[in-house]
């Protein structure tokens, strides 16, 4: 594990998790991220993330809020000084 190789595996991961790069490099960053506990983390870090969002990203997106409910939070907003009108 050298420093110059977690930058490298930092730098490409998304482009590996998408198996966008070419195998031989591939398999060098597997090589390295097997090997190395930081990078491990990170891509387990990473893989839980993307996961996240596409589950996020699946959902209905929520309607606007009812008026009554904005009116509320524009008065909290005003109360704490956070109105910037």
């Amino acid at each position: 594990m050298t420093a110059p190789e977690c930058k490298e595996v930092f730098a490409r991961l998304s482009e590996y998790l998408d198996q966008d790069l070419p195998p031989d490099l591939c398999e060098r960053l597997e090589a390295h991220i097997k090997d190395c506990p930081p990078c491990v983390d990170f891509v387990a870090s990473l893989r839980k993330s993307t996961e996240l969002c596409r589950r996020f990203l699946e959902q209905d997106p929520p309607g606007p809020l009812p008026e009554a409910m904005r009116q509320e939070l524009l008065g909290a907003y005003r109360a704490l000084g956070l109105d910037r009108r």
